[in-house]
């Protein structure tokens, strides 16, 4: 191990503290900015890092080229889940069913095209590219990568107070991460997070994924 590279023991302690340490001070009310402005911030910083390690090519991170061979493959599981988000919206939660679009048509709408900009993309850069690269050697098993990935995504959504948010993020983070494993692109990977996010707004399950609904 070269002298400029962080040992198994530090980088475990960091993964810890980033993606399981900080939400639980988001829950406590200890972090002294908002939840999205800390992400924006926390995504600047894990891009810099990648942009400064040689082995990262952003071009190929987000080239449409990418798309080729893996954008059927990522929109199958959409195709499938889709539909059985509505209709668990419909049997378990039926008062808040299209509820979003009904009432607020206009910030439904704002959603549906922000959404994929200002929380999608920098997800996607802190929960799947900069964990899979910063901590390869503290999880060298492809399995164990996409686990991780996994839970700090869903570990994040604690600071939402529900379980619906973990328990959903913790299925959609291992899909993500299994498709961005599978493609080594970001691009087929956010294509799947920005459709189910946008479901999940659509259907009415978005009060349990934003900051209004912790208070």
């Amino acid at each position: 191990m070269s002298s400029g590279t962080p040992s198994r023991i530090r980088l475990a302690l960091e993964y810890g503290v980033l993606f399981f340490g900080l939400p639980v001070v988001f829950v406590l009310d200890r972090f002294p900015l908002p939840l999205f402005p800390s992400l924006w911030l926390l995504a600047a910083g894990c891009l810099i890092w990648l942009l400064r390690s040689p082995e990262f090519s952003a071009r190929r991170l987000w080239s449409l080229g990418s798309l080729n061979g893996h954008l059927l493959k990522a929109l199958a599981p959409v195709v499938a889940g889709v539909p059985l988000i509505l209709v668990a919206t419909w049997v378990l939660l039926p008062e808040r069913l299209f509820g979003f679009v009904r009432e607020r048509p206009a910030m439904w709408a704002l959603v549906m095209v922000l959404y994929p900009l200002l929380s999608v993309l920098p997800q996607g850069v802190v929960y799947r590219v900069f964990i899979f690269r910063r901590y390869r050697r503290l999880f060298p098993a492809r399995g164990a990568r996409i686990a991780a990935s996994a839970a700090a995504f869903s570990a994040v959504h604690i600071v939402f107070e529900n379980w619906i948010a973990p328990a959903f993020t913790l299925a959609g983070g291992a899909l993500f991460a299994w498709t961005y494993d599978r493609s080594q692109s970001e691009l087929p990977a956010a294509v799947q997070h920005a459709l189910f996010g946008c479901t999940i707004f659509t259907v009415g399950l978005g009060w349990y994924f934003y900051a209004g609904a912790v208070r």
